[in-house]
């Protein structure tokens, strides 16, 4: 069994790992290639461009990266439609995957994507481009395949491998592992695993941090960083603007790292669904270009950016979205969480029927769905 796909960031990876795992239990000789990312090919994916390459985040860089991405894209299309594996996955970046989804479906190979674009919540014309490059859509979140249902898109909800995967540890055995004090408060910034978010968001977190810093003595911060690059940057940022024994900076474990927390200050995106998970009360943050986010104003269809105000009964995450994303804004918001037991207990209660929601074993679900449509033909 041969099997196409594309990752284009850190979350993609972690799925495709464990997808790839799951085939393997069920046809041990099955091969993968196309883009992966380190855990992808430590599972045996064969990768022939390096992930980041296409990892872009809206339009931030893309005029600059467009005439490589493109190219990328016809070399994959260009070898897949060669070698015809019997079926292409394609693992979110859908403004990549989808176009190169719709030129494989029409040269007969069988295509699936994983992780739903938010189609639902902005954009919603690209259904129909969905609904002509996809032959089966795999969900991470209930809501989501209930919306392919309605606009005729075969679909299944597989849950979300983070839920499978969430460890339950209380936060001083986290702050044990991660070496964090003891004593006083800890808070999370997580500014992004792209390199576009970061540079947005991280200027703010830091700037955050040190007014935090100027009126509480008993704050520690932990910084989670998502690649060796990602980490220079705010190693840099960090070690301009806050005392060396208030920060704590680690290579990966942002699950840890939540855990760890009192509060996160974190980018929309997969932190703040893991925080969800974890329980973690949090403040989000939207930044992209003014380009991307005329667009975003322009197609939006919901009023809420982070996915846990999605599944919540109400919003009760704060959100602060492109000019509200100050540094005083979200210093204000953190600090509300840290001084207000009861805001933060309402919230860490609320958080913790989202887990039972979508751990459903989303690893075993998605394979049986790849190897059927591999062994089927589509």
């Amino acid at each position: 069994m041969n099997i196409a796909l594309v990752a284009g960031e850190t979350s993609g990876d972690m799925l495709g790992a464990g997808l790839i795992r799951e085939i393997l239990e069920r046809v041990p000789d099955a091969r993968f290639e196309g883009i992966a990312g380190p855990r992808m090919i430590a599972q045996g994916a064969r990768t022939l461009y390096a992930m980041e390459s296409i990892s872009i985040m809206g339009l931030d860089g893309l005029f600059d990266s467009l005439r490589h991405i493109l190219s990328i894209r016809r070399g994959l299309c260009d070898r897949f439609t060669s070698e015809r594996p019997d079926v292409f996955v394609g693992i979110d970046v859908p403004d990549f995957n989808l176009g190169l989804e719709l030129k494989l479906r029409r040269a007969g190979i069988p295509t699936i994507h994983y992780v739903s674009p938010t189609v639902w919540a902005w954009r919603r014309y690209r259904i129909h481009k969905i609904r002509r490059a996809v032959g089966h859509m795999m969900t991470l979140f209930p809501f989501e395949a209930d919306f392919y249902r309605r606009h005729g898109v075969p679909v299944t909800f597989v849950g979300h491998p983070l839920a499978d995967r969430v460890e339950a540890l209380p936060a001083d055995q986290a702050r044990d592992r991660l070496a964090l004090p003891g004593e006083g408060r800890v808070v999370a910034l997580l500014p992004g695993s792209r390199r576009s978010e970061v540079a947005l968001l991280a200027g703010p977190f830091v700037e955050a941090a040190q007014q935090l810093l100027a009126s509480r003595d008993d704050l520690h911060f932990v910084v989670p960083c998502a690649s060796a690059a990602i980490r220079d940057r705010l190693e840099r940022l960090t070690t301009d603007s806050l005392p060396a024994a208030r920060v704590t900076l680690v290579d990966g474990n942002a699950q840890l790292a939540l855990r760890a927390a009192d509060v996160a200050l974190l980018a929309s995106g997969t932190a703040a669904l893991e925080a969800a998970l974890t329980c973690t009360p949090m403040v989000v943050a939207y930044r992209v270009s003014a380009t991307s986010y005329l667009m975003v104003r322009m197609f939006s269809t919901v009023k809420h950016y982070s996915m846990p105000n999605h599944l919540l009964d109400e919003p009760l995450v704060p959100e602060f979205i492109q000019a509200d994303a100050t540094s005083s804004k979200l210093a204000a918001a953190v600090a509300g969480f840290l001084d207000d037991d009861a805001r933060r207990t309402r919230l860490v209660q609320s958080l913790a029927g989202i887990r039972g929601q979508l751990a459903v074993g989303a690893d075993a679900r998605a394979a049986d769905i790849v190897v059927d449509v591999a062994r089927s033909g589509g």
